[in-house]
């Protein structure tokens, strides 16, 4: 891919490779070059133990622990006490309170909807301390990187540990657990539908939408700060990825209410899959091309970049506009436009866990008579353009794209699944009138 690396050392391999020797000096075993085979090969060849590892890999610190119980406290402060006031001041965003989808035992839960509100809020106080008072350096979450993941774990776990324990003993609701006879599953993938904790603190919601998502922007705008701090510029691939990332999130914030309407809410109990995922696996892994593109500063050519940028954005628009459309048909019953035409839809029916017959409508309209979950497409077509900003040096930041084409892909047949289940022949019908699940004539 065309990349070109910018950098004062001469040994510059391929475009976007380089490791800089500044960068180097602060990283750990197998870190400061991205590696991801050479701690193994020095494993295998006998050169290293895994001890000599582990006694390169930074230990918790009391400084991180700091960081970290006073990051989670002030998201739980900013969902807990602040009652959304976004909702009456921005034209089409719908926050405050509002109402989820029905459980599998019949209970509709309300919400206080105002991530859009915390984002905003801890992001201002970001740029106050940056560019203001700063009572910390912008790079703090760089510079405390692999301590803060040790921190991470210890929530992860304990928050998994905590709702296990909870859905034996004091569930929020019993008729909303699942027991499987099997511990490991129970732990891993959760006993609880809604696990909570008075009437508001809701585990899903906090920890689907507040620590790991609100700091995904912070810990990009950290490696941004980093990358100028050690070569005295930000390049336009980390402006690529902090832009395009942001875009993401935002959206996410904006539609918390539709959210509550996805899968995550409406299907997954609550366990180590969704705990641990939340606190470790979407900030340290979401985050792999801003962490990349500190050790490894990439300057892509200008139409490359603009390339790149239209993907994401095009990517961001197809996901966007098919979640509308479905929830534009959802909340009009279908009466309304989809491609400025009435929409076109499959009548079916199911029955409910209570014996009582249910009447529906499948959308076969705008991007959903293009592929059952054209919606999917449009978000890998964005995780893409995060993992081409990076160049082609290596495979690192194209993780990314590697595990979301996988997430997705599983999530789709898991919910088709679900769907051929719920509504047998009519499913059938439906998938005969869209045959393709992601890609058009491919998948």
């Amino acid at each position: 891919m065309a990349a070109k690396s910018q950098s004062n050392d001469p040994k510059t391999k391929s475009p976007g490779s380089v490791t800089f020797s500044k960068a180097a000096t602060q990283g750990q075993w197998g870190r400061a070059c991205c590696s991801l085979t050479a701690p193994l090969a020095d494993i295998a060849t006998g050169r290293a133990r895994l001890s000599d590892i582990w006694a390169k890999t930074p230990p918790v610190t009391t400084k991180a622990a700091q960081i970290y119980v006073a990051w989670v406290t002030f998201q739980v402060l900013l969902y807990m006490l602040l009652p959304d006031i976004c909702h009456k001041f921005l034209p089409g965003y719908v926050g405050g309170v509002q109402e989820g989808a029905m459980t599998p035992a019949g209970i509709v839960h309300k919400y206080e909807i105002n991530g859009l509100q915390a984002w905003l809020i801890t992001h201002l106080l970001w740029f106050v301390n940056s560019y203001l008072l700063a009572c910390f350096s912008p790079t703090v979450i760089f510079d405390n990187w692999i301590p803060l993941l040790w921190c991470a774990n210890i929530l992860g776990y304990a928050v998994s540990t905590f709702a296990m324990i909870k859905g034996y003993f004091f569930p929020t609701d019993a008729r909303d657990c699942k027991f499987t006879g099997s511990f490991f599953y129970n732990y891993m993938m959760g006993i609880e539908f809604n696990p909570r904790i008075g009437k508001w603190f809701d585990f899903k919601l906090f920890f689907n939408g507040r620590p790991g998502i609100i700091a995904w922007t912070l810990i990009n705008l950290s490696f941004a700060a980093k990358q100028r701090e050690l070569y005295g510029h930000v390049t336009n691939s980390m402006v690529l990825v902090n832009v395009l990332q942001a875009i993401y999130v935002l959206d996410f914030f904006w539609n918390e209410t539709w959210y509550l309407k996805t899968i995550d809410i409406c299907h997954d109990h609550f366990g180590w899959y969704l705990g641990w995922g939340d606190c470790v696996w979407l900030p340290y892994l979401y985050t792999l091309q801003g962490l990349y593109l500190v050790y490894h500063p990439v300057q892509l050519p200008t139409r490359y970049s603009l390339g790149v940028l239209l993907l994401g954005l095009l990517g961001y628009y197809i996901f966007r506009m098919a979640n509308h459309q479905k929830d534009l048909f959802r909340r009009t019953d279908g009466r309304c436009l989809i491609w400025g035409r009435k929409p076109k839809v499959i009548e079916c029916s199911f029955t409910s866990a209570d014996e009582q017959k249910h009447r529906s409508k499948l959308l076969v309209s705008g991007f959903w008579g293009v592929a059952r979950h054209f919606n999917y497409t449009g978000d890998l077509m964005g995780s893409l353009a995060y993992c081409l900003a990076c160049g082609g040096g290596h495979l690192l930041p194209y993780f990314y794209i590697i595990y979301m084409a996988i997430l997705l892909t599983h999530r789709c047949l898991r919910d088709e699944h679900r769907c051929a289940n719920k509504y047998g022949r009519d499913w059938e019908r439906y998938t005969a009138a869209v045959p393709y699940r992601l890609l058009p004539g491919i998948f």
